[in-house]
């Protein structure tokens, strides 16, 4: 596989994806996904960044972000990788989930790597927050994308919290 050059001359949102090491389920787990959006709310503080959508997944993540400076993406992403990995490992130990056993220190909990897709067209972003609210609908963890709890689709549909704040960009 050719290495991507990750265009990083100009500003625009980002439609990230990574999943867990093996694809393990390891966000069945209420707890895990709580650490992967105080994680997510943490580096967007840090880098600056904004969060346009996610989801959450048993065993993926997606997120759309953008920051007010260029070059941030793969600081901020190997940070919620390694902040959320840590915490995740942490929550394992002291609550003795059944999952936990199988992951010792050294077994990651992400994949090493993450794509980034970037958008310039406000109509791109609608395709990328559709194509991820509805990915639960998918997997047929709900039966309407607002019902996943782990989703940014209830502050769309409903306007309610989901954690993380929600903005649009500007074009």
């Amino acid at each position: 596989m050719a290495n991507r050059r990750q265009p990083l001359e100009q500003l625009y949102i980002h439609f990230v994806t990574f999943s867990c090491y093996h694809r393990r389920r390891i966000l069945e787990y209420d707890q895990a996904n709580r650490v992967v959006l105080g994680c997510l709310n943490t580096n967007l503080k840090v880098h600056r960044g904004r969060c346009a959508g996610f989801v959450l997944m048993p065993d993926h993540v997606h997120a759309l972000v953008w920051f007010d400076t260029l070059n941030q993406l793969p600081s901020f992403i190997q940070k919620w990788k390694h902040d959320s990995s840590y915490a995740i490992k942490e929550q394992y130990r002291r609550w003795a989930w059944s999952y936990g056993d199988a992951i010792g220190d050294d077994t990651p909990i992400w994949q090493r790597r993450y794509y980034s897709f970037e958008i310039y067209h406000p109509a791109k972003i609608q395709e990328k927050l559709d194509y991820m609210h509805m990915n639960p609908v998918r997997a047929k963890f709900a039966l309407l994308p607002a019902q996943w709890r782990w989703s940014s689709a209830r502050w769309y549909d409903k306007g309610k919290s989901v954690g993380v704040p929600i903005s649009m960009p500007e074009f």
